[in-house]
């Protein structure tokens, strides 16, 4: 029966990227019910009933219709409530979704034109040490080095020369940063900056005011030798989320690509994320690498036009 409508798909000249068929409508239901249901589904936008077969096997109809529309399969439920109620109708399509490889291609070369990056650019950071593979994981890999790369400012920028500013006010004031902002640029400073200790922890201290300045004040008094990290641990003490290890985890996998988000800018997010996890303890860091591919291979999901 199926193969009926779809011969007369062909014979209609419906495009086949615009047409659905719904299986087991009630054999009485109305045509006009048939397409304000199918309307529903936001991604089918308006929609024309074309055909209806009775199912001999179910004593139901299959129905095919034709939408204004290319239909996406992704944003396609599989089965269709009716507005009367009643047992659900299942939607086959005549387009197949892309495989998981097909998308993460397309989703890759899209970063690649955002970032002005290349293939090549991809490839050249796989080791030459090891045989290179294909697969997603591998290029995730690699796209992470790339643009872990492309974050960190070069020495020649000056780029860590001034932290913004933070006094631990709330709401933040205008001009300063945010704590999550100004810990992140602090713990980058710290770990990529090739400046001395002494050089680190002065330029913490000019960033600050408020009662930020007046903690670090404190630590200093306790101890005038202690290192930048301690300085950024006691003010994470004083003004860093409550949130334990366990919970930020949960966060970091509930991460999800916005629409219309850039995926160089979820890359970010992602990356934030879980070191704020590894940081509260909850995720060792030997599970780092392949908790974050797990991430990006099952949470991206950003649709591009």
């Amino acid at each position: 029966m199926t193969s009926t409508l779809i011969n007369d798909k062909h014979e209609a000249g419906i495009d086949p990227n615009r047409a659905f068929v719904l299986h087991d409508v009630p054999a009485d239901i109305d045509q006009a019910d048939i397409e304000e249901t199918a309307e529903t589904v936001k991604a089918f936008g308006r929609v024309k009933v074309r055909d209806i077969r009775l199912d001999t096997q179910t004593s139901n109809s299959l129905v095919l219709c034709e939408c204004r529309q290319d239909v996406h399969p992704d944003r396609i439920p599989p089965h269709l409530q009716p507005l009367n109620g009643g047992s659900a109708w299942k939607i086959s399509l005549f387009v197949e979704s892309a495989s998981p490889a097909d998308d993460f291609l397309a989703k890759l070369n899209k970063l690649m034109e955002e970032e002005g990056k290349t293939v090549n650019d991809v490839r050249a950071m796989l080791s030459t040490d090891v045989p290179r593979e294909n697969t997603p994981e591998s290029i995730i890999r690699a796209v992470g080095d790339l643009l872990g790369k492309a974050m960190r400012p070069t020495s020649e920028n000056n780029a860590f020369r001034c932290l913004r500013t933070f006094s631990g006010h709330l709401p933040t004031p205008a001009g300063e940063e945010s704590f999550e902002h100004w810990l992140e640029q602090a713990r980058l400073m710290i770990e990529e900056c090739d400046c001395s200790v002494r050089e680190k922890r002065k330029r913490i201290v000019e960033s600050l005011k408020g009662p930020a300045l007046e903690i670090i004040q404190a630590v200093w008094l306790n101890n005038p030798d202690a290192s930048p990290e301690c300085y950024v641990e006691a003010l994470e003490s004083a003004f860093g989320t409550p949130e334990s290890g366990e919970d930020l985890y949960f966060a970091f996998r509930s991460l999800h690509q916005q629409h219309g988000e850039k995926l160089s800018d979820f890359l970010r997010r992602v990356e934030r994320s879980l070191t704020k996890v590894v940081q509260r303890g909850g995720l060792p860091g030997h599970r780092v690498d392949r908790a974050h591919i797990d991430q990006l291979l099952s949470q991206t999901s950003c649709y591009y036009s």
